[in-house]
């Protein structure tokens, strides 16, 4: 969004929590930046800056306030959905790209220079990709330091930190405290070393029930399941494996992490915030898709529905094709063998494990080739020139291309008129039930057809 000071300000008055994480108030008397929603008391408008993210206002001399814990705020909605560079780099410094193959790693995921990457994200962002990757490194320290006993030492590596010394600077600039000060604000620390608890903010609303009956719908034996109100699975992450633990809260996800490599949280939390869909804006989806006369009694009925989205691209493309033409239930008994495997191990896994006609087998083995070849399922790549690469694939049609599209991609305007759910909930809502004139009728939803399409398949 474009940062007008009179807009801004009028948010932070009112403390209006939707727009945390959009931009942060920087208090130039103070030297302290806050949440729009921030409790402390509203500075004077000629104390106060508009900055669009926490690495920026760090960049200016900044410290972040202690009380509302800006550098936590759920991310940006417009970064969260963006398809352009800025919106995949920023996805990718969450995921500690920079962290571990440096910004020439960054730069050269999206095909672009350091200095011209470094150009935009100053001007979109207001810090470049060592900013950004630093005010995330300083977020996973506070974290750890809070809710482990792990050592500060142990503490600054995890993190990303480069030495100890680092560490402690950074900590002390960021949170005018030192590491040790703020150890001694939370008293009962993790006793197990691989276990983290942390706190992921969203903005309210968020359907609970929507997400986890999806997941739990779609759950795989020894990969994920549902468990009453919480929703576990096994992670794939950069530096090992892990597990996470998901419960919908008022006004956060509690998530219990336990990971083989403390140098993984925060892929782990990107990950994770990514499959709940947390850094959506649901006043905006909900309010286009609430236009429709049709529509409008479902999303009054069910507000902030969520696409269930993705950790790891390349298992859902491989669930989309496993799925293709027949049930949930069915496509589940094939894919304990299958879904979480590597490309590569796909790849040698003998014919008998696939239990599928071999023209669909032939179509998961060209996946995982293209896959080793460079083609990104994650969210990193051009989602059109994505998309177009799925289709070259044989047996890779516009449904499946189109759903890993919404699930892997993070595309929200992916849509399926050619869906059996997708149709029946039509009917059902007196829309359009064939698939051109639903299409067509669909273009009024957009940007936000994904979620249309979530909110569809929830009528039975």
């Amino acid at each position: 969004m474009e940062l007008d000071f009179d807009t801004c300000r009028r948010a932070a008055i009112s403390r209006d929590a939707r727009f945390d994480g959009v931009f942060v108030t920087a208090v130039k008397s103070t030297k302290i930046y806050c949440r729009p929603s921030c409790p402390a008391i509203t500075p004077k408008a000629e104390n106060v800056r508009f900055l669009p993210t926490a690495a920026a206002a760090q960049r200016e001399g900044f410290r972040a306030c202690l009380r509302c814990r800006p550098d936590a705020a759920p991310g940006s909605p417009e970064w969260d959905v963006r398809g352009d560079v800025v919106g995949r780099a920023m996805r990718l410094i969450a995921d500690g790209v920079v962290d571990r193959d440096g910004v020439p790693g960054l730069a050269g995921r999206l095909g672009y220079t350091e200095r011209h990457l470094h150009r935009m994200l100053t001007a979109e962002v207001g810090a470049g990709p060592l900013a950004l990757a630093r005010a995330q490194r300083a977020q996973t320290a506070r974290v750890l330091i809070e809710t482990t006993r792990l050592g500060l030492a142990e503490i600054a590596f995890a993190a990303g930190f480069g030495s100890v010394r680092q560490f402690n600077d950074t900590v002390r600039e960021i949170y005018g405290r030192t590491p040790s000060d703020l150890r001694v604000r939370r008293t009962q620390p993790s006793l197990d070393p691989g276990v983290v608890s942390v706190r992921l903010p969203f903005r309210a609303p968020v359907h609970a029930e929507a997400l986890l009956s999806f997941l739990g719908d779609r759950a795989i034996e020894g990969i994920d399941e549902r468990v009453g109100d919480s929703y576990r699975r096994n992670l794939r992450l950069p530096h090992g494996t892990g597990t996470a633990e998901l419960r919908p809260e008022e006004g956060h996800v509690a998530a219990t992490l336990r990971l083989t490599d403390l140098r993984d949280l925060a892929p782990a939390v990107a990950r994770c915030r990514r499959l709940f869909d947390l850094d959506a804006d649901p006043a905006a989806v909900d309010a286009v898709l609430g236009d429709d006369p049709l529509l409008a009694p479902l999303v009054l009925k069910e507000a902030g529905v969520r696409v269930p989205r993705a950790v790891d691209g390349f298992e859902i493309a491989v669930r989309a094709i496993v799925g293709q033409q027949i049930s949930v239930a069915a496509a589940r008994t094939v894919l304990r063998r299958l879904a979480f495997a590597t490309p590569a191990a796909l790849l040698e896994l003998p014919d008998s494990d696939f239990a599928m006609p071999a023209a669909r087998r032939r179509t998961l083995r060209a996946l995982a080739s293209a896959v080793l070849d460079g083609l990104s399922l994650d969210g990193d790549g051009d989602r059109a020139e994505t998309v177009a690469r799925l289709k070259e694939i044989p047996g890779i049609g516009d449904w499946t291309a189109s759903y890993t599209a919404m699930r892997a991609l993070g595309d929200p305007d992916a849509f399926l008129p050619t869906d059996l759910g997708v149709l029946r909930g039509a009917r059902a809502l007196g829309l359009p039930d064939d698939p051109r004139s639903l299409a067509a009728h669909a273009e009024r939803w957009r940007p936000w057809r994904s979620y249309a399409v979530i909110r569809l398949w929830r009528i039975h």
